[in-house]
């Protein structure tokens, strides 16, 4: 019996987020890795704040997820998510090149997916309204679009991107897709179906609930 089955995972996550933010901090990554591999898991819950100060030494950001086993510390949702899916066939192949393919689309969706889209958040809700957007947007939303247009073109009528096999870099695409603009992704009707068939599966909704259930915290002091 190894370390991570005697100790169940710790993740950290936010008491409080915006309501904008909710079912999208980057735990839920994690959360939804445990509940494909079937580990059950808690939570470190931070309060508004309280991501500064000690919990800098487990992640020197503030941000979360962070992660503990009794076995590893970690941070970053991408390498928590493939140091769990190592532990679970549902979502690492054991084969050589079934495993590739798997570590591909994650490395696919975190970088050459998850920059265009997330530059396209930066603009749209952390700097909403600022003037450089006006002029910066439409390249920005361009790339992202060009994209996405290529990546349901590899998808085609596959159910996943490894065919019809759910892995690892399904879970971490299905999630950066998840922010895209809803008009933006509904142009490209087979990516819609794709996040909609990853979100249906009943881990994702566990996890989703999960984190859900974990916003009990107040919002810091002036927050409107």
């Amino acid at each position: 019996m190894n370390a991570m089955t005697q100790t169940p995972p710790v993740v950290s996550a936010f008491a409080w987020v915006p309501d904008f933010a909710r079912g999208h901090v980057r735990d839920l990554r994690v959360r939804w890795a445990l509940e494909e591999a079937g580990l059950p898991y808690g939570t470190f819950k931070l309060s508004p704040g309280e991501s500064a100060g000690a919990y800098r030494q487990q992640q020197p950001f503030g941000q979360v997820p962070a992660y503990r086993d009794g076995e590893v510390e970690m941070f970053e949702s991408g390498a928590i998510v493939l140091h769990v899916a190592e532990q679970s066939e549902t979502l690492m192949p054991r084969d050589p090149a079934g495993r590739a393919r798997a570590l591909t689309w994650m490395f696919c969706a975190l970088n050459t997916m998850e920059i265009p889209v997330g530059n396209l958040a930066d603009i749209d809700i952390f700097n909403a309204g600022a003037d450089w957007t006006k002029e910066r947007r439409p390249a920005v939303e361009a790339h992202a679009r060009k994209r996405l247009g290529e990546l349901a073109l590899r998808l085609g009528d596959n159910l996943y991107l490894d065919g019809d096999r759910f892995t690892a870099g399904d879970l971490l695409m299905t999630d950066v897709l998840r922010n895209v603009p809803a008009a933006l992704l509904a142009e490209q009707p087979r990516l819609v179906a794709y996040v909609e068939r990853c979100t249906a599966r009943p881990a994702f909704q566990r996890a989703l609930a999960a984190q859900m259930s974990d916003f009990t915290g107040s919002p810091p002091p002036g927050w409107n």
